[in-house]
């Protein structure tokens, strides 16, 4: 296993939309397992392919507490959703920023396994607001989309000029 790198916003590749998987093979089960040891290492509870520059529909989350409770899902596509509920929500890709966001309380949804095996379940909760969050990054969005059009240029504004300061201290140095 390999830890991977995490993209960061304002990078551009965060954007792009990940491609379905028609075949579970061994680079899947591979890529899979290195977006866990990613998330784990990141201290996250979910990371999509896209944030670690794979174009493909993977999924990883766990939730648990002693951290041993991997989900992976291939292809996740939400089928249905009901109520809405606000949360706050962090990001990998986003880090340092934790903004409160509403998004549906409860989610009907389906993914394949590394198995290829179909799995269709319903969610709540933090597990709700977790697949809906990753799920957005396949589709090359992040949640601080989904906030308020004054709270997002605000962040943005933030974000971009600490990667320019970032990238002048690195060409400073």
């Amino acid at each position: 296993m390999a830890v991977l790198e995490v993209l960061h916003f304002p990078d551009m590749r965060l954007r792009n939309t990940a491609v379905a998987i028609t075949n579970i093979d061994n680079t899947i089960k591979t890529l899979a397992a290195d977006m866990l040891e990613t998330m784990y290492t990141e201290n996250g509870i979910g990371l999509a392919a896209t944030q670690v520059n794979v174009q493909k529909r993977v999924v990883v989350i766990d939730l648990s507490p002693s951290r041993n409770m991997p989900v992976v899902m291939v292809n996740p596509e939400i089928i249905s959703t009901s109520g809405t509920e606000e949360m706050q929500e962090g990001c990998l890709s986003v880090p340092d920023v934790f903004e409160t966001v509403e998004r549906a309380e409860q989610i009907k949804f389906h993914y394949r396994t590394l198995d290829n095996e179909l799995v269709e379940q319903e969610a709540d909760g933090l597990l709700a607001v977790c697949i809906q969050h990753e799920i957005d990054h396949l589709d090359g969005k992040l949640f601080i989309d989904r906030l308020s059009p004054l709270k997002r240029q605000r962040i943005v504004k933030k974000l971009e000029k600490q990667d320019r300061q970032e990238k002048y201290q690195v060409r400073v140095l």
